[in-house]
């Protein structure tokens, strides 16, 4: 392993945030799921969730989308909503669907400082009922046109660029997020050896 490929490895995993995710339901489209996860990786998400319970669970994910960016993330699949939630509530402090309601927040008023986890839905349907419920509340994207929704993948890149912009204003980034042993079982899994560190 080249020293530039060891630090850059070693960059992104001082980069991952613990404390957000992103969930996909029931989204359809697999290049959608693809570019999200292109995205998570970007911005620090390590863990990304996704829910099929009306939809056939994925085996593999649009490789021209994603840019592989699936093979370095930790990627959970469920097909029960509750055991999801439960999951989710081990980790985080609040649950967000995106869901255009009464009671709504914008994007913008969200505090991204501290522990959050984003739900997206499906193309057509969006957020399912049952999931909205078990949320802590939902958010918007504000906008400006006649179109009142975005592309999923689009939806979920503008919010968790929020997030990362208000995370790197908080020193979020400053400082490992992951805890040791997930660190250490990435590194593992992306088959880096200890003498390469």
């Amino acid at each position: 392993m080249t020293p530039e490929r060891r630090e850059r490895i070693l960059r992104v995993l001082h980069n991952r945030q613990a404390n957000l995710t992103v969930v996909l339901e029931n989204v359809e489209d697999p290049h959608n799921v693809s570019a999200v996860l292109r995205t998570c990786d970007a911005v620090g998400i390590q863990d990304v969730y996704v829910l099929t319970t009306k939809v056939p669970r994925q085996k593999k994910w649009g490789a021209k989308s994603s840019s592989s960016a699936a093979q370095w993330l930790s990627v959970h699949q469920y097909s029960d909503v509750n055991e999801l939630v439960a999951e989710l509530r081990k980790k985080y402090d609040r649950i967000l669907t995106t869901h255009l309601a009464t009671g709504s927040v914008s994007l913008y008023d969200i505090d991204f400082r501290g522990s959050v986890a984003l739900v997206f839905g499906n193309e057509q349907t969006g957020v399912s009922e049952e999931l909205r419920a078990l949320a802590d509340g939902n958010f918007i994207i504000p906008m400006m046109g006649i179109i009142r929704s975005l592309n999923i993948s689009v939806a979920c890149a503008v919010s968790i660029y929020e997030a990362m912009r208000q995370k790197k204003n908080a020193g979020h980034y400053e400082h490992p997020s992951l805890p040791e042993t997930q660190r250490a079982a990435l590194l593992a899994d992306w088959n880096i050896k200890e003498e390469d560190l």
